[in-house]
C-alpha cells in the first residue's frame, strides 16, 4: 500500500487528508495519506528518512516549503522561480520536488470564472508573502499587462517587484483603493479576513463592474472582502478551489491516477469546514 503525507508545523488544520482520502476511495486505490507535524529543526531528518519509512512522497506546507526546495532535486521551473516546493516524490530513487500552488490558483479561476485572463490589463494583488509570490508568477504567465502589488511593509513588495521585473509595481497599503481604478482583477493573498483574523476593509467602489475579486482564504468560504464584492455586484471566486486543484498533480505522482476536482469533493470539504466553524 502506497503511503503519502502532508507535513507542516502546525498541521492539525489541514484538509489534505480529506481530499486525498476521497480520491483514494473514489478511484479504488489501496493507499494512505496522513498528517505529520514536524518542527523546522527536525525537517531535514524527516525528509532524509522518507524512503526508509515507506513513503512514496507527500505535500509540504508552512513553514517548510523553502527547505523542501533545498533538499530535493528540482527541475520544475515554477518551483525554481519561487524557490519553494510543496510536493515531493521519488523518481528512480531520487527525491524530486515541484510547486503546484501556481497551477492550483490558475485552475481555480479557470474553472469558476472561464475567460478571466483573456484580456488581463491590470491586476491588483494584496500581500507580499509566499502565496503572493506564486500568484504573481501565475498572473505573469497568463499575460497580465500590469500588476500593482500592495503590502503593509512596502519594502517587501519592492523586493518582489524587483524579482519579477517591470510588470510588477510596488505600492504602499494606503494606495490600495486608488489602485483599484481600472483593475480587471483583485486578489487578496493576506490573512486578513481569515477566521480569527481582522477583516480586510477596502472600499471597492473604484473597481469596474466587470472586475473579478478572488481571495485565497477559504475559512470562512466567503470572506468579508468577497461579501463586499458580491454586494457591489462584482464576480467573485473563493479560495477553496485553489486548495483542491493544487492537490491534483501530487496525487497523480504518488498513486498513478489523475483525479478530478468535482462538486462532490468540494461539498465534502465545505461540509468539514462548516462543521468546524
Amino acid at each position: 500500500m502506497k503511503r503519502a503525507f502532508v507535513v507542516g508545523y502546525p498541521i492539525a488544520h489541514s484538509r489534505s487528508p480529506l481530499i486525498h482520502g476521497f480520491w483514494l476511495k473514489e478511484l479504488g486505490i489501496q493507499g494512505s495519506y496522513e498528517r505529520i507535524a514536524v518542527e523546522p529543526a527536525a525537517f531535514e531528518t524527516f525528509v532524509t528518512t522518507l524512503a526508509d519509512r515507506g513513503f512514496v512522497g507527500g505535500n509540504v506546507t508552512v513553514p517548510h516549503k523553502e527547505a523542501a526546495f533545498r533538499l530535493a532535486s528540482v527541475d520544475d521551473p515554477v518551483a525554481r522561480d519561487l524557490e519553494a516546493a510543496n510536493t515531493l516524490w521519488f523518481e528512480a530513487g531520487k527525491l524530486k520536488g515541484m510547486n503546484t500552488d501556481v497551477a492550483g490558483f490558475l485552475a481555480n479561476l479557470d474553472q469558476e470564472a472561464p475567460g478571466w485572463g483573456d484580456s488581463l490589463r491590470r491586476a491588483v494583488v494584496l500581500g507580499a508573502g509566499g502565496a503572493s509570490r506564486a500568484i504573481l508568477h501565475g498572473l505573469i504567465q497568463r499575460g497580465a499587462g500590469e500588476i500593482l502589488l500592495i503590502n503593509r511593509t512596502v519594502e517587501r513588495a519592492e523586493a518582489l517587484a524587483r524579482h519579477f521585473g517591470q510588470k510588477v509595481k510596488a505600492l504602499a497599503w494606503d494606495q490600495a483603493e486608488a489602485a483599484l481604478e481600472g483593475a480587471d482583477l483583485l486578489v487578496n493573498t493576506t490573512s486578513l479576513g481569515m477566521k480569527d483574523q481582522p477583516p480586510l476593509e477596502l472600499d471597492l467602489s473604484r473597481l469596474p463592474r466587470s472586475a473579478l475579486v478572488t481571495d485565497i482564504v477559504y475559512v470562512p468560504l466567503e470572506t468579508p472582502l468577497l461579501a463586499a464584492a458580491r454586494r457591489a455586484g462584482l464576480a467573485t471566486v473563493d479560495g477553496l478551489g485553489m486548495l483542491l486543484h493544487q492537490a491534483v498533480p501530487g496525487f497523480e505522482r504518488w498513486f498513478g491516477a489523475r483525479p478530478e476536482v468535482t462538486p462532490q469533493l468540494r461539498a465534502l470539504v465545505l461540509a468539514d469546514i462548516e462543521a468546524k466553524a
